[in-house]
């Protein structure tokens, strides 16, 4: 499939298109002021994440076919919000009206308006995404897992590192114990193939050791290959029905049905939390105890500031809050 428009937002340079031929300038520049500065911006924004989400999933984002949309927006769906998921089909659309191109938007079949409606139904109006787990609940979850089991042992490694590095599900699926280098200090763990890194020229992420050897994600980590006999390869695997350790790589799904599993133990609704709840806690709770934005961001390796503030907000609700200034004065 040709892709030589890949990533490329016509609604920039629209003036060079076929569709104005035969436009004056005047025609040119009234046209150009119907949507508003940072509404191009927006839009920009989400198609280039939808070009990452396609190049990270290796599809074509120009021509896509109406399938990859509805992929798409259902990936979305477990962290976006619906006024979300509607403007990033707006801003797709919009790329393929401009560029006047003899492509068909695949935004119009009927496919993805069904999806649409079918994820509203199913989610609701998707107001929120994967309710945050924090540290606290972490600490309750890991003091009630039977760590004499290998089970245990690598699920408290899942849960620990996906916390620990914000990890998106897929990234924490896809690790392998050659992309882990031990230092002094902590480790550094490569994520070789990333939503955001375009060139996969790799990202790195650094975890320090802990005082806490319990909670301590490198302890975990070490504990789990040395009882599994792990040295290279997929780094959390799936067992065999004998209960041994197999070779195949635990998948995406599973360590969101982990989390699921844990988060029940302690009396929290599954329904609410998911493998992203880990990197959604992790932001929330860095922004909770004062870390800066700047920060966060070097961890979560999120492109864009606005999932990032919406994090801090959600901590501001509490840091700031004058029922606490007025009645829990020390």
């Amino acid at each position: 499939m040709d892709t030589h428009f890949d990533n490329h937002f016509f609604l920039r340079d629209f003036s060079r298109n076929a569709q104005t031929e035969g436009l004056s300038d005047k025609s040119i520049n009234s046209l150009a002021v119907t949507k508003a500065e940072h509404t191009i911006d927006a839009y920009e924004s989400d198609w280039n994440d939808f070009c990452d989400w396609c190049r990270y999933h290796h599809k074509s984002s120009y021509p896509a076919a109406p399938e990859t949309i509805v992929n798409y927006i259902n990936d979305l769906a477990d962290y976006a919000k619906a006024a979300t998921i509607r403007r990033r089909i707006s801003a797709i659309s919009e790329n393929y009206n401009a560029s006047g191109e003899p492509v068909e938007n695949p935004c119009k079949a009927w496919i993805v308006k069904e999806a649409l409606i079918g994820l509203t139904r199913l989610k609701g109006s998707m107001q929120k995404g994967k309710t945050p787990i924090y540290w606290e609940e972490l600490e309750e979850i890991i003091g009630r897992m039977d760590l004499t089991t290998l089970p245990g042992l690598r699920d408290r490694a899942v849960l620990l590192l996906g916390f620990m590095g914000a990890f998106r599900r897929s990234e924490l699926a896809g690790l392998n114990v050659e992309d882990i280098r031990k230092y002094p200090q902590g480790i550094v763990i490569t994520i070789q193939h990333s939503k955001t890194d375009q060139l996969s020229a790799g990202q790195q992420i650094g975890i320090p050791y802990l005082s806490h050897t319990s909670m301590d994600c490198i302890h975990a980590l070490q504990e789990w290959l040395t009882a599994a006999h792990i040295t290279s390869g997929p780094l959390f695997r799936s067992f065999l029905k004998n209960g041994r350790v197999s070779s195949r790589r635990l998948s995406d799904k599973s360590i969101n049905l982990i989390v699921k599993k844990y988060v029940a133990s302690i009396g929290l609704n599954p329904e609410f939390y998911g493998a992203h709840s880990l990197r959604h806690g992790f932001a929330t709770y860095a922004a909770l105890h004062g870390v800066e934005e700047r920060l966060i961001m070097k961890q979560t390796r999120h492109r864009s500031v606005e999932m990032v503030r919406r994090y801090i907000n959600e901590a501001d609700l509490f840091t700031n809050n004058p029922i606490d200034k007025m009645f829990n004065r020390t």
